[in-house]
């Protein structure tokens, strides 16, 4: 693998990671990469977890009156 355009101090910092490491610098690219791929990232919540999650510390754990059941009335019609 062959990468080009890598900034100078890039380099510079990769190669003084590397002498830290006590790794060649091709080392410890590859070791980068590896435990790029390899993270496992926590699951993605969806939307509503997410806004329940936001909303949390606010004190809306009680049922809300408008979600309860409530009783319609038909609509009466005029003849």
């Amino acid at each position: 693998m062959i990468i080009r355009n890598i900034a100078e101090n890039l380099k510079i910092r990769l190669a003084v990671r590397a002498s830290q490491h006590g790794r060649s610098l091709e080392e410890e690219v590859c070791q980068i990469l590896r435990s790029a791929v390899t993270e496992t990232s926590p699951k993605r919540q969806r939307l509503g977890s997410r806004i329940a999650a936001r909303f949390a510390g606010i004190g809306l754990q009680g049922p809300l009156s408008e979600l309860l059941p409530q009783r319609v009335k038909p609509m009466g019609f005029v003849e």
